[in-house]
């Protein structure tokens, strides 16, 4: 990863309550500047306010330049010849109020969602002594951002995975999801994200940028449920999962089914053979993984943590990619497929 990548992850995220979950693996203490993004405790309000959403959206009328003659220009083009402007009445470019950046171009009815007011204003009514933010950060030159809500206090299920449930909030301003809140669990020993029900796709709520777009925080609640409900039901998931045992001959199973190795020679083969090997990797001897080897849960572990962690990630950073397939439903999908496929090698 480039300097560049880290210090936007030092500078762009907030980091709380490291004094339960340890540091972020992309800290760097010379890339912090004046102020640590790292906090033992959680996150105040006003810091995600100020360091993190400092800036607003903006929307800028869309122009397109066509040929004109000398009486009807009003500029040249790059060649020198003239040209006018006329402008796109159902189309709008959505723009970084500091930088002026253009995030995208947009139709008429493309409605912004300020950071500031659907992802701390909405989340704040929940915001009490233990109901705090764990998490935030701004991604893509801030065109995506998120706030985690969640619980001061690890769990710990009786078989020593510990992890912390959250609401995950987040939208963008580039289009590339809706305003998004939705309930996940964080595997503390490997700071990956999990679906908060394993087997199906977890609670969320979404708000879509339209005219008419708006945020009703009952609804969220009702949708998501609570963070405790959460707790209880995704421990309970893991405890089950712990106590499905999986064979030797049951995990090289599941290897071929997951990640099947072509029998012609080739970058497909080579792919699939790394692929399998990286996960046996993980599941004898990565502490992230080995400790639950021998069940379904060990399993679900070696598949979420190779994605997380070791799978190449082509056109976004590895951060952006993780935080995106949370809020998209790429961790539900993830989760369910692995299970899934080892529910029929299992059954055979």
């Amino acid at each position: 990863m480039s300097r560049e990548t880290l210090e936007t992850l030092n500078l762009s995220t907030l980091i709380g309550f490291t004094s339960k979950r340890g540091n972020a693996w992309h800290y760097r203490e010379e890339l912090q500047g004046s102020q640590s993004n790292h906090y033992d405790g959680a996150i105040p309000v006003a810091d995600v306010t100020h360091r993190l959403f400092n800036f607003t959206a903006e929307a800028r009328p869309v122009y397109v330049a066509m040929p004109a003659d000398l009486l009807t220009a009003d500029a040249l083009d790059d060649a020198g010849n003239p040209i006018r402007y006329v402008r796109i009445n159902d189309r709008q470019a959505i723009t970084h109020s500091a930088t002026g950046d253009v995030f995208n171009l947009f139709t008429s009815g493309y409605t912004i969602h300020q950071f500031g007011k659907w992802l701390i204003d909405t989340v704040s009514p929940l915001l009490s002594d233990t109901i705090t933010i764990g998490s935030a950060g701004v991604l893509r030159q801030g065109a995506v951002a998120w706030v985690s809500v969640e619980a001061p206090e690890n769990q710990v299920t009786r078989e020593g995975v510990e992890f912390r449930a959250n609401l995950l909030a987040a939208t963008s301003h580039d289009g590339s999801m809706a305003t998004t809140y939705k309930m996940v669990a964080t595997n503390v020993v490997c700071d990956n994200t999990m679906s908060a029900a394993l087997r199906e796709r977890g609670p969320q709520y979404k708000v879509k940028h339209s005219r008419h777009s708006t945020m009703r925080l009952q609804d969220a609640r009702d949708a998501l449920g609570l963070l405790e409900i959460t707790t209880d039901n995704f421990a309970a998931e893991v405890q089950a999962l712990c106590q499905q045992t999986v064979t030797n001959a049951q995990w090289s199973a599941f290897l071929t089914a997951t990640t099947p190795i072509p029998s012609t020679p080739g970058r497909a083969q080579t792919l699939a053979v790394t692929k399998q090997d990286t996960l046996r990797r993980l599941w004898n001897d990565d502490p992230r993984v080995s400790p639950w080897a021998g069940t379904s849960f060990g399993v679900l572990q070696a598949v979420n943590t190779y994605t997380h962690h070791e799978q190449t990630v082509r056109g976004a950073g590895r951060a952006e990619r993780n935080m995106l397939r949370a809020v998209t439903g790429g961790v539900d999908e993830l989760d369910r497929t692995t299970l899934a496929t080892l529910d029929r090698v299992l059954a055979a």
